[in-house]
Formats: structure tokens, sequence, C-alpha cells
């Protein structure tokens, strides 16, 4: 009968041989969890204001098809209606697209910022750990120097 290995002790040991700072993995991960947060935040504000600038858009839509629909005596009176209708329909496209457009801009400036603060913040912490790690490899190898 196959027995399938057991690696617990080996890889245990393997773990054991490198220096490992949980500090520095807890801090890692809760500066990747408020990262996340914050770009969640703005990712739900921008669908809120897309959301809320489609609803006006569909609401001024309605209205003005309102108008369309009513019950004309003269023909002229229809063709009239239909012109209305298709201007205020290019000029509710033009603001909305334009609503959307800064949307997009807010967004995109708010995700700049918080990349640019996310690699400042880590990458000092970075340098740290590793400077630490190193030192904590040189102690366990005994303070050998590399090629001796």
């Amino acid at each position: 009968m196959n027995t399938t290995q057991d690696y617990t002790r080996t890889i245990t040991e393997m773990m054991s041989a490198f220096p490992f700072d949980a500090k520095a993995l807890d801090e890692a991960l809760r500066t990747s969890a408020a990262l996340t947060e914050k770009v969640a935040k703005l990712a739900i504000e921008a669908a809120g204001q897309s959301a809320e600038i489609s609803l006006k858009w569909t609401r001024e839509t309605l209205h003005e098809l309102e108008e369309v629909t009513r019950v004309r005596e003269e023909p002229a009176a229809c063709a009239e209606s239909l012109t209305r209708f298709a201007s205020a329909s290019a000029r509710m496209a033009a603001e909305n697209m334009a609503a959307f457009a800064d949307v997009a801009r807010t967004v995109q400036t708010g995700a700049v910022e918080l990349m640019l603060s996310a690699g400042r913040d880590p990458g000092e912490g970075a340098r740290k750990t590793v400077k630490k790690a190193t030192n904590g490899a040189t102690r366990a190898a005994g303070g050998a120097k590399p090629g001796r």
C-alpha cells in the first residue's frame, strides 16, 4: 500500500533555518488591507456618483419623452416636438458625458495619489526589513563572510 510522505517536519526545519520577522509580515498585511480599503472606498464612491448621473439622465430623458408622446393636432407640431427631443437629448448627452468624465478624472487622480503614497510608505519599510533580514541571516550563518 502506498503512503503519502509527511513533509511537515522537513518544512518546519526548512522554515526555521530562514530568519523570519512576523512583525514585518503583520505590518505588510495591515498596510495592504489599509490600501485595499482606500481603493475600495474610491471605487464605491465613483460607482455611486455614476449611478446618480445615470439616474438623473434617465429621469430627464423620460420627462422629454413625455412631451414627445402627447397628442398633437398638426403634423408640424409633431416634427417640432421630435426636434426639441433630439436637441434636448444631445444637450443631456453632452452634459452627462462631461459629468462621467469628471468622475473618471477624480477617480484617476485619487488612484494615482493612493499608489504614490503606497509606494512611499512600504518602500522605506521594505528597506528596513531587508536590512534586518540580512543582518539576521549573517548572524544565523555565524558571521561568516561570503567567499571564505
